[in-house]
C-alpha cells in the first residue's frame, strides 16, 4: 500500500497542465471527497499498527504534494492570462512593423554636414533666442543701420534687446569669441523672420552657414570650397558668383549653379535661364573680426549661408515650402528610402 502511495507522489510531481480544465480534473482526482486521498485515509484503519506511522506520513506527503501542485499550476496559468491581457496573444505572428522616415530637412542637413565635414569643418550650435549684439551689432549692423530692414525680426516684447535669431551668423559670432583662428565651422539651425507665409517663404526656416578664418584666406579659397560643395550635393560642376551686398561680408556675392534646361521643370525653376541661385557668400568684413576679438590685419576669412528648405525643394522638386511643416504623412512617407 505504501508503495502505491509513493507511485501517486511521483505521478503528482510529473504532472503538468496548460488549461484550467486539466488542473480541475487533477484536483478532483486527488483532493475531492471521492478522490484518491480519501480512499487512502479510509484504508488507514486496516493498516497494521506497526505500519500506521509510515502510512500516515506517506499519505500526508501525497496530500501536500497535490495541494502544492494545484496552487503552482493555477498561479502559472493566471500569470499567462494576465500577460496575454496586457500584450495580446504572444504566440500570434508579428504584425508588420511600419518603417519610419527622416524628415527631408533632416536628410538634406545631414548631407550638407557630411560634405563639409569631409574637408575639415566642424559643427557649432547656439541659442535660438539671441541678444542684439550677437544677432546684429557684432555683424556690422549697429542700431538704426538701414540693412536691419532686410531681416524682419521677432523681438521679445518685454525686452527689445532680446529676439528670435534671424540667421545662424549669431552662432559664428559666439564661436569666434570663444575660439582662436584657424576656425573652420558650419552652423546649421532654425531661424525666424517676421514674414508672410506663402508657397515660397515662411516665418520659420533652417539655414546652414559656414565660416573659415585663417591667415591669407582669399576669395579663390571661397570659390573652390563652394565648387566642391555643389559638385558633391548637386552633381553640378558649373557655378558663377554675382556681386551682391551683405553687411557682414565685403566683397559679397550670390552663388548660382547651372541647373540646365533639359526638362519643363528646369525651365520653370530657373525662369528659362538655366541658372539657379543657391546661397550668399563673401569675405568676412574686418569690422566683424575686430568685434569678435580677432586681428583683421593678421587674419582673413570667408563666410557663406544657404537655406536648407530651398536646397531640399530643389533636390526633391517640392513646389511649396509649407509642406515641410504640415506633418502630412502622405508627404513624409515618400522619404522612407532616404538616409
Amino acid at each position: 500500500m505504501i508503495d502505491k502511495i509513493k507511485d501517486h507522489i511521483a505521478e503528482v510531481e510529473r504532472f503538468s497542465a496548460e488549461t484550467a480544465e486539466e488542473i480541475e480534473k487533477f484536483r478532483i482526482k486527488y483532493l475531492s471527497k471521492k478522490g484518491v486521498l480519501n480512499d487512502f485515509f479510509a484504508e488507514f484503519k486496516n493498516v497494521p499498527n506497526e505500519q500506521k506511522r509510515e502510512f500516515g506520513q506517506a499519505v500526508n506527503t501525497l496530500k501536500k504534494s497535490a495541494e502544492t501542485k494545484v496552487n503552482s499550476l493555477k498561479e502559472t496559468l493566471e500569470s499567462k492570462q494576465e500577460e496575454k491581457g496586457i500584450y495580446g496573444d504572444l504566440t500570434r505572428p508579428q504584425e508588420p512593423v511600419e518603417i519610419g522616415s527622416r524628415h527631408p530637412i533632416s536628410i538634406v542637413k545631414n548631407q550638407i554636414i557630411e560634405i563639409f565635414s569631409n574637408i575639415g569643418f566642424n559643427v557649432s550650435e547656439g541659442p535660438e533666442i539671441e541678444d542684439d549684439w550677437h544677432n546684429f551689432t557684432a555683424l556690422n549692423l549697429p542700431e538704426y543701420h538701414p540693412a536691419r530692414d532686410m531681416q524682419d525680426t521677432f523681438f521679445i516684447q518685454t525686452n527689445p534687446d532680446i529676439l528670435l535669431r534671424t540667421h545662424t551668423s549669431s552662432v559664428q559670432v559666439r564661436y569666434m569669441e570663444n575660439n582662436k583662428p584657424p576656425i573652420r565651422t558650419i552652423s546649421p539651425g532654425r531661424v525666424f523672420r517676421n514674414e508672410a507665409i506663402s508657397a515660397r517663404s515662411h516665418c520659420i526656416f533652417h539655414q546652414v552657414e559656414g565660416l573659415y578664418i585663417d591667415k591669407d584666406v582669399s576669395f579663390a579659397d571661397l570659390k573652390q570650397t563652394l565648387l566642391y560643395f555643389t559638385k558633391q550635393l548637386f552633381g553640378k560642376s558649373k557655378i558663377r558668383l554675382r556681386p551682391s551686398y551683405f553687411p557682414f561680408t565685403e566683397p559679397s556675392a550670390e552663388v548660382d549653379i547651372y541647373w540646365g534646361l533639359e526638362t519643363e521643370t528646369d525651365y520653370r525653376i530657373t525662369k528659362g535661364t538655366g541658372w539657379l541661385e543657391i546661397m550668399g557668400c563673401g569675405m568676412v568684413d574686418p569690422n566683424v573680426l575686430k568685434n569678435c576679438g580677432i586681428d583683421p590685419t593678421e587674419y582673413s576669412g570667408f563666410a557663406f549661408g544657404m537655406g536648407i528648405e530651398r536646397i531640399a525643394m530643389l533636390l526633391y522638386q517640392i513646389g511649396d515650402i509649407r509642406m515641410f511643416y504640415e506633418n502630412d504623412l502622405r508627404f513624409l512617407e515618400q522619404f522612407k528610402s532616404s538616409v
